[in-house]
């Protein structure tokens, strides 16, 4: 009985100590988020310095084959079309290991964006540096950066809206509350939601 006991308190540290572990990975509001510098679909090496006019960006972590991504790709589309001319534009990641979803190989996200006519970079996590850095768990999952003299600052990280089943149900729409917020000089009115989607896959 004492040894199940000792087992069982044992389990319980290391489910505890997991849980605590993984809070707090990843940026914060207020962090300054690390530039980088990741393919783009047609080949070219991006990162947020080559936005030289961008005021911050929208980042979003998504893929070719979660069905919760593919539900907000045109959303995602709408929202670098309303406010890449405004000065905070989308940039695509797609964090997931192609070894487990081939789907998501650079030749399909060639052949989505081509497809779906998306007019934002649609860049390709290699190796899978990028997304821990953030805290991304999710496809989708967001982060709004503003850029400052210290670099790009986290002030919104988490869903696009709270309807990913139907956009015409929207009642909060986080990002765009949050960049308007930001275009106004004002303070983001919801910092963190949290990210509906598929796992990324390590």
């Amino acid at each position: 009985m004492k040894h199940t006991l000792k087992i069982v308190l044992a389990l319980a540290v290391v489910f505890a100590t997991s849980a605590f572990t993984s809070v707090g990975t990843g940026y914060d509001i207020g962090d300054i988020a690390t530039d980088f510098e990741l393919e783009n679909i047609d080949g070219k090496m991006v990162s947020m310095k080559d936005f030289k006019d961008a005021k911050g960006f929208i980042v979003v972590f998504t893929c070719n084959t979660c069905p919760y991504a593919v539900a907000y790709e045109d959303r995602v589309e709408a929202l670098n079309k309303k406010y890449a001319d405004k000065g905070y534009p989308v940039i695509a990641i797609m964090p997931n290991n192609t070894d487990v979803k081939p789907g998501d190989s650079m030749e399909n996200m060639k052949a989505r964006a081509k497809a779906k006519g998306f007019t934002f970079p649609y860049l390709m996590d290699k190796g899978q540096k990028i997304y821990p850095q953030y805290g991304a768990t999710k496809t989708p999952h967001v982060y709004v950066l503003e850029k400052t003299k210290k670099g790009p600052q986290v002030k919104y990280i988490g869903a696009i809206d709270d309807n990913y089943q139907d956009a015409s149900a929207v009642t909060k729409t986080y990002v765009e509350d949050a960049v308007d917020a930001l275009l106004e000089g004002k303070e983001v009115p919801e910092q963190k939601t949290r990210a509906i989607g598929c796992s990324i896959k390590v």
